[in-house]
């Protein structure tokens, strides 16, 4: 049984893009004839929302969070429409975060103007660089130009709740490649910077085609003095790679790291929801092709399990130590359901071992972020 049940969001995922990056392992899927069926895709997003009304037990939505592939694709009429009638089932927190991701070159002033009268409050930008050769490398189809040019747009029209998405241990990049990224996103004042490393994923083009990344000892050297750079100007790292001005952390996000409530929809969507008077917490996830999703004829849902007590205490983990202060030992029991007793060895080992701060807090000591997998490998 849980005390009360966790806040809650909800993610859309729109699957299509433009042209698939080589290093991306998201559900994406290339156009190939330029249309998107705008229409009967929200109407399969409207009526995979109802099927998962069960699930909501009486909460406001905290957080709102549209993902794909490339959103911005979509027409801001769609949007309106969507969360119109997304309200209507559903209480919207009266502020409530609502993100929509943005391929920098497909948006500039009107565009934007037309989400925001949608009902978006918080843009994302896929910019990953601000150097054409970098961008070019990574299979982006748009430029550095084109990227400030949005984000220009988005200042010229007051508007200052955004994300800047950056990669670095780009192919060939070097310190001073990286930290120019930094410095050209800083000088645009966003809100919020996300700076994470490239990985090479399974099911990529770039894990069949490896690309020259740059060695260890770069990746330190480039992990150091930008976070050093963040920091003097004013950039708070509160999760591995969020970096934000003060009081403009990603609510979303967050409730993913507190191990909170979110309902998926859209083609490959992933959901996780708790029940309260059971205590049993399930995820679930949608069929992935969008044909199949859009078809009357086949179910939205393709999968569900519950979590077992040693999944919750891995899980809630793996989330909350992504936290640069944690979370407290209590909120371990309110969204799991689990006595504190069941973390009390490898919280103790880890505390031995120099990777958790202190009894006071579940938190990672640096030593332990800079190692996270050894330190979640104790609490598996």
């Amino acid at each position: 049984m849980l005390l009360r049940l966790p806040p809650l969001s909800l993610y859309i995922h729109v699957p299509w893009c433009i042209r698939k990056c080589p290093y991306c392992d998201f559900n994406s899927h290339a156009l190939t004839d330029g249309n998107i069926p705008e229409e009967e895709y929200i109407n399969s997003l409207l009526a995979d929302f109802k099927e998962e009304l069960g699930k909501i037990e009486s909460r406001e939505l905290i957080s709102i969070f549209i993902g794909g592939g490339t959103p911005s694709l979509l027409s801001s009429k769609c949007y309106q429409r969507l969360l119109k009638e997304l309200g209507k089932y559903v209480h919207f927190s009266c502020d409530i975060e609502i993100t929509l991701e943005v391929n920098p070159g497909a948006c500039e002033y009107d565009r934007f103007q037309g989400y925001c009268e949608a009902g978006i409050n918080r843009f994302s930008l896929g910019v990953q660089s601000f150097q054409d050769e970098k961008l070019k490398a990574l299979g982006r189809i748009h430029s550095a130009e084109e990227a400030i040019r949005a984000i220009t747009s988005l200042n010229d029209i007051g508007f200052s709740n955004f994300n800047i998405d950056l990669m670095h241990g780009l192919p060939c990049q070097t310190k001073n490649d990286a930290l120019y990224d930094l410095k050209t996103a800083i000088d645009l004042s966003p809100a919020h910077i996300s700076w994470y490393q490239l990985t090479i994923e399974p099911n990529t083009v770039f894990y069949s085609t490896r690309p020259v990344l740059p060695v260890d000892d770069t990746l330190w050297s480039i992990q150091d003095a930008g976070q050093a750079l963040l920091a003097g100007c004013n950039y708070q790292q509160y999760e591995i790679s969020g970096y934000s001005q003060s009081g403009r952390q990603s609510r979303h996000n967050l409730n993913y790291w507190k191990f909170g409530d979110y309902i998926g929809i859209g083609a490959g969507a992933h959901g996780k929801w708790s029940c309260k008077d059971s205590g049993e917490i399930c995820r679930n996830w949608k069929t992935r092709m969008p044909k199949d999703y859009l078809s009357p004829e086949k179910p939205f849902q393709t999968g569900q399990r519950s979590l077992g007590s040693e999944d919750k205490r891995l899980e809630f983990m793996m989330n909350a130590l992504r936290l640069h202060q944690g979370v407290s030992p209590e909120l371990y029991v309110e969204r799991t359901g689990q006595p504190l007793a069941t973390l009390y060895e490898a919280w103790s080992l880890s505390r031995k071992k120099g990777l958790m701060v202190s009894e006071r807090r579940l938190a990672a000591s640096a030593q332990g972020r800079l190692f996270l997998n050894d330190l979640l490998a104790l609490f598996a």
